[in-house]
């Protein structure tokens, strides 16, 4: 009885690891709004951090030890993901929001899945598969379908503000740390791996704070603040970044990165859920239009070489 059970968790946990990052940064994105007036950007995003790297340190030495010699022979990947993917992203997305809408920044988040395609057809030389494609389209329509609230002629009233170039640079960070990750060895500890970016990202980061405060800039601690502090440093820093690598492994770049269409979906069932907003049929059909563009891209495993092109790395099949 036991094999039957192993096998269905095996089976189960890549898409756990596809699905729960979004949720958990759609709870980031909400507490970042409720925190963009009580907590200064580089505050939350350092302390975020600091909060990340006490969970994991305890659990992740061990592997950092080992695989610090593989670190160093790595280094240029480690920095360019730790400061791309932790440092840049979260601390520009938590400054951008303080300047443009929510509708504006689910709409630019949703680009990421394509930035991803982009950079990696430019400069990895990836190639799309038709299955990617249809679903790379469906999901962005869904999107759309949600931002807009199911009235397409919406699109001109959109209006642009500098957050939005803001976050426009922090979507451009991210599919490079997806790209970039995809690259690193998968024999490398993933807790040691995390952990270790996560600690070149509070070292890049603390400068930026230490001139945040010499601004004169202050955090307003309550216990909702410190609340919210303590869920963006585990859950969305912790939980979803050691998924989202794991599904990276096991999906590959565009894949894993089509996922993060989903965080607008798990934003509308939060905000009925906890802010009792209504929900309505567009809410339905975009999230209709996001599921089913998941499972194109997801019907048949591409071929390495529609993954990753020529960056030299394995495409992992199977999960690790």
């Amino acid at each position: 009885m036991s094999r039957p059970d192993s096998s269905l968790a095996t089976r189960l946990l890549p898409w756990a690891a596809l699905l729960l990052p979004s949720l958990f940064w759609a709870g980031n994105f909400i507490a970042g709004r409720a925190m963009r007036d009580a907590v200064t950007p580089m505050t939350l995003a350092l302390g975020r951090w600091l909060i990340a790297l006490a969970c994991l340190l305890p659990f992740a030495w061990r592997g950092m030890r080992r695989d610090a010699r593989r670190y160093l022979a790595h280094r240029w990947l480690i920095l360019g993901t730790a400061v791309t993917g932790v440092a840049a992203f979260s601390s520009l997305v938590y400054v951008g929001l303080h300047t443009t809408t929510a509708s504006n920044g689910l709409l630019l988040n949703s680009l990421i899945p394509l930035l991803i395609v982009l950079a990696g057809a430019v400069f990895y030389r990836q190639r799309l598969t038709l299955g990617q494609g249809v679903g790379l389209a469906l999901s962005f329509a869904g999107v759309l379908t949600l931002v807009l609230q199911g009235q397409w002629t919406q699109w001109r009233q959109v209006s642009l503000v500098p957050g939005d170039g803001i976050l426009l640079v922090a979507m451009v960070c991210f599919a490079f740390y997806t790209l970039w990750l995809r690259q690193l060895p998968p024999e490398l500890d993933r807790l040691g791996l995390t952990a270790t970016q996560i600690a070149v990202a509070i070292l890049v980061l603390l400068p930026f704070w230490l001139a945040e405060r010499a601004g004169g800039t202050r955090t307003e601690w309550t216990l909702a603040s410190g609340a919210a502090l303590a869920y963006v440093g585990i859950f969305p820093s912790v939980g979803a970044y050691l998924l989202y690598t794991r599904a990276v492994q096991h999906f590959g770049p565009a894949r894993a990165g089509l996922s993060i269409h989903l965080i607008p979906v798990f934003g509308v069932v939060l905000s009925a859920l906890l802010l009792h907003e209504r929900l309505h049929a567009w809410h339905a059909a975009g999230i209709a239009a996001i599921a089913a563009g998941l499972v194109c891209s997801n019907l048949a495993p591409a071929r390495p070489g529609a993954l990753i092109g020529k960056t030299g790395a394995p495409a992992p099949d199977k999960p690790r």
